[in-house]
C-alpha cells in the first residue's frame, strides 16, 4: 500500500475500487458534501441525497471467520440482510481505515478499570457527540418529546439485528424494561433512571420500531441517560426471554436441562443482577457446563462481542451484524478483534504501556504516572493525552458507620469541617499534582452552574490547622494517653483505615491527606487494595472513609439523581451512607434514619429534574443542593486536575478527548467504530 501525508496524519491510500459509488468523505476533508441534521454522521438515506450517490456495502474479508469464533451463531446471510435498511453513516475523523488487527487493552480485574474499554464497544439509543453538548441518534433513529417532557418517544431502525441475526425490535425493549429492570427478582429495587420523582415510568411499544416512555412526571435529563450511562436499555428477548417465566412456561425447566437451578439463575448468570454489563460471563462463572450452553454469552448490539472469558482476560470479535457503516459503504467497526488483559498491579500496567503493548488506556490513569508515559513517548510509540477532569478525589465519612462511637464523630459537622481545613490543598497540588491542579472543594456539579454561587468551591478549603485543632478539642477529641493522637470523645481509640484503590483516587493523595490529619492529631493508617475489596468493604459498610472520584455535570444529574440520594452513588462510586440508603429502601423498617437536610436534598434532587431549566424554579432548587451539599460536608474535596490518554500511534482516528470523563461514558463520544490500525 501507499502512504500518504495530508495535513501530518498518515493515511492509507485504497484502490478506487474499494470505496464503492460514494466519496471517501472525512470529517477533515468532507469533499463539499453538505453536513448532515447531526454532526460526523447521517442516516443512509441522507447521505446519498448529500452526496449524490447510491451506496454499496462491503464486509470484513474476516467476518465469517470471526462470526466462526461466535458460539451459537449460524452461517452469515449477505450483508445488505445483516444490517438495517438505515444503516448509521459515520464519518471517519481523518481517514477511512482498513480492517484487521486487534486491539490491546489492560483492565485491572473483571469488573475493575473496564470503563473505557467497555465504552470503546458501547451503543445506546442516543450518544453525545463530541463537543459534549449535542445528543445524536445511534441505535435509535429519532425520538421527540412532547411538550412537558412526559411522554418521549423513539422511533428504532427497521432491520436492526442481534450480534446472532435475530431481529431486535422494541420487544427488545420491553423485555429490558418490564421483565428485568421492574422484576424484583433480579433487582430488589427499581434503578433511579427508570424512575421519576420515585416513581416508575412505562413503555409503550405500538409497533416494532415505535417506543412510547411515558413517565410520571416531567424529566427532560432522560435523554442525557440513554447518551452517557453505561447500562443498556435493551436486552434480547429471543434468548433471555427463554429463562423467564414470565415469557417462557418451560423456563425453569429448559434451564435446568442446562445446569441450573431455575430459569431466574441462568438469567443472572448470563446477565447477572447488575445493569453492568461486564458482569463474567458462564464462560467463567459456570465453566464446568459451558460446552453445552447454547451461547457463551447473550446476544449483543455493541461493535464487537465476547468469545473467551477467563481470570486473565477477555477476547472479543467483532460483530457480523453491527449496524454502522462508514461513507464507502464499509460495514464498521474496522478493527476485526479485541485482547483485554487484566492486571492490578499498576506499576505493571505503567510498565506494559511505557513498552508499547497497550493500544488505549485512560481509566486508572492519574496524573502522578504522567512524567514516566511522557518520557517514553518516542520509544514506546505512543502519544499521551493530558485532559481535565470532571471529578476529582474525594473523602467521605462514614456516617452509617457500625462502630457508634465512630459514627457519632463522624456526623459531628464539626468533626468533617476540622478535617476539611486540615487538608493543605496547595501542597497537594504541588507535590501530588505538579501544580497543575485546581484546589477546591465538592459541590456535587461539575462544572458548577453559573447559577450557584461560585464561592462554595472554596468553601472550608483555606488550610488552617490550628482552627482544626481547636475544633476537634471543642468536640471533646483529646489525646488521652499520650502518644501524640487524638481518641474518640468517650476515650475508644481512633485510627482511621484509609484503605483505597488508585483506580479511583492517587495513592499519594491519600498518603499526603493521612499526614495532614496526623499532624492535627487524627491517625490513621493507609493501605492499598484492589477495587473489589475496596467495593466489597464498603458494600458491607466496613469502610471508615469513602474515597473515589466524583462528581458531574448538571446535564447528567438532571437523568440520575444517584450523588443526592442515599448511599449516594452506586456500587463503582462513593457510598459513605449505607444505612441511610436501607432505611430509605425499607420505608422506614431498617438501617438509619437520615437528617432532615439528607431527605430534603432527595426532595430537591427529583424536583430539579422535572423542573423547566432556566426558571427561577429550577435555580433555587440548583442552588438549594449545591448549599446543603456542602455546608454539610458529606464529602471533602481535594484538587481537580487533568490526568493522561494513552494512545499507541498506529491507532487511527483517534480524537483528541475534551475530557478524560468517565461521566460522558469516556470513549462513547468520540466513536471508537470507526478507529483502525496501521500496522
Amino acid at each position: 500500500m501507499k502512504r500518504l501525508l495530508l495535513s501530518g496524519v498518515a493515511l492509507i491510500a485504497l484502490p478506487a475500487a474499494a470505496y464503492a459509488n460514494c466519496p471517501a468523505i472525512t470529517v477533515a476533508d468532507p469533499q463539499g458534501v453538505a453536513p448532515g441534521a447531526f454532526p460526523q454522521q447521517y442516516d443512509l438515506s441522507e447521505f446519498q441525497e448529500a452526496a449524490g450517490c447510491t451506496m454499496e456495502f462491503s464486509a470484513n474479508p474476516e467476518i465469517d471467520a470471526l462470526n466462526a469464533q461466535i458460539k451459537g451463531n449460524g452461517d452469515l446471510p449477505p450483508l445488505a440482510e445483516r444490517i438495517p435498511s438505515e444503516p448509521l453513516v459515520v464519518v471517519p475523523y481523518d481517514s477511512v481505515g482498513t480492517y484487521g488487527g486487534e486491539l490491546n487493552v489492560l483492565s485491572n480485574a473483571t469488573e475493575a478499570g473496564t470503563s473505557d474499554f467497555l465504552s470503546v464497544r458501547h451503543v445506546s439509543f442516543v450518544r453525545y457527540s463530541d463537543d459534549l453538548q449535542t445528543i445524536v441518534p445511534n441505535v435509535a433513529k429519532s425520538w421527540e418529546w412532547n411538550d412537558d417532557f412526559t411522554v418521549l418517544t423513539m422511533k428504532l431502525r427497521e432491520g436492526h439485528k442481534w450480534s446472532d441475526g435475530a431481529p431486535f425490535t422494541s420487544a427488545d425493549v420491553a423485555f429490558w424494561h418490564d421483565n428485568l429492570m421492574l422484576d424484583t427478582n433480579i433487582f430488589e429495587t427499581p434503578k433511579d433512571y427508570i424512575t421519576v420523582a420515585g416513581e416508575p415510568m412505562t413503555l409503550e411499544t405500538p409497533d416494532e420500531t415505535t417506543l412510547v416512555f411515558r413517565l410520571p412526571a416531567p424529566k427532560p435529563g432522560l435523554i442525557a441517560h440513554f447518551a452517557t450511562h453505561y447500562s443498556q436499555p435493551f436486552m434480547p428477548k429471543h434468548f433471555l426471554g427463554q429463562f423467564h417465566p414470565d415469557i417462557n412456561p418451560d423456563a425453569d425447566s429448559y434451564a435446568q436441562s442446562l445446569g441450573f437451578e431455575n430459569g431466574y439463575d441462568a438469567i443472572l448468570a448470563y446477565y447477572g443482577n447488575s445493569d453492568w454489563t461486564d458482569t463474567p460471563t458462564p464462560m467463567l462463572s459456570r465453566a464446568a457446563i459451558a460446552d453445552g450452553l447454547p451461547k457463551s454469552t447473550y446476544p449483543t448490539l455493541e461493535s464487537h462481542i465476547y468469545i473467551s472469558d477467563t481470570t486473565e482476560g477477555r477476547k472479543l470479535v467483532a460483530n457480523p451484524y453491527f449496524f454502522q457503516v462508514d461513507p464507502t459503504g464499509q460495514q464498521l467497526p474496522y478493527i476485526s478483534t479485541q485482547d483485554e488483559l487484566y492486571i492490578n498491579d499498576n506499576e505493571v500496567r505503567i510498565l506494559k504501556l511505557v513498552n508499547g503493548e497497550v493500544d488505549y488506556k485512560s481509566q486508572s490513569l492519574q496524573l502522578a504516572s504522567a512524567p514516566i508515559l511522557l518520557e517514553n513517548q518516542e520509544s514506546g510509540d505512543y502519544t499521551i493525552h493530558l485532559r481535565p477532569e470532571i471529578t476529582m478525589g474525594v473523602f467521605g465519612f462514614n456516617v452509617t458507620h457500625p462502630d457508634e462511637a465512630k459514627r457519632e464523630v463522624f456526623n459531628n459537622l464539626a468533626f468533617r469541617e476540622a478535617m476539611s481545613i486540615a487538608i493543605n490543598r496547595e501542597e497537594l497540588n504541588e507535590i501530588g499534582f505538579f501544580g497543575q491542579g485546581t484546589p477546591q472543594q465538592y459541590v456535587g456539579f461539575s462544572p458548577l452552574p453559573e447559577f450557584v454561587d461560585q464561592s462554595w468551591l472554596q468553601y472550608k478549603t483555606e488550610y488552617d490547622p490550628d482552627a482544626a485543632k481547636a475544633a476537634l478539642d471543642g468536640i471533646g477529641m483529646v489525646d488521652t494517653d499520650g502518644d501524640g493522637f487524638r481518641e474518640l470523645p468517650n476515650g475508644d481509640k481512633l485510627v482511621l483505615n484509609l484503605n483505597f484503590s488508585t483506580q479511583g483516587i492517587a495513592g499519594q493523595t491519600v498518603e499526603l491527606v493521612a499526614q495532614n490529619w496526623a499532624d492535627v492529631g487524627i491517625q490513621s493508617v493507609v493501605k492499598e487494595v484492589t477495587p473489589d475489596e475496596y467495593r466489597s468493604a464498603q458494600s458491607s459498610n466496613q469502610l471508615d472513609v469513602a474515597m473515589w472520584r466524583k462528581s458531574q455535570p448538571l446535564a447528567i444529574v438532571l437523568g440520575n439523581n444517584e450523588l443526592w440520594v442515599p448511599p449516594y452513588e452506586n456500587y463503582f462510586g462513593v457510598r459513605n451512607a449505607m444505612l441511610w440508603a436501607e432505611w430509605i429502601d425499607s420505608g422506614g423498617s431498617a438501617g438509619v434514619e437520615p437528617p432532615q437536610w439528607a431527605k430534603d436534598m432527595i426532595d430537591d434532587i427529583n424536583a430539579l429534574q422535572s423542573a423547566a431549566q432556566g426558571t427561577p424554579e429550577f435555580e433555587q432548587l440548583g442552588n438549594e443542593l449545591v448549599t446543603a451539599m456542602v455546608e454539610n460536608m458529606l464529602f471533602i474535596g481535594t484538587v481537580n486536575a487533568p490526568a493522561p490518554i494513552y494512545q499507541q500511534n498506529k491507532l487511527k482516528n483517534f480524537a483528541d478527548f475534551k475530557t478524560h470523563s468517565y461521566e460522558y461514558y469516556r470513549t462513547y463520544p468520540y466513536r471508537a467504530s470507526q478507529w483502525w490500525l496501521d500496522e
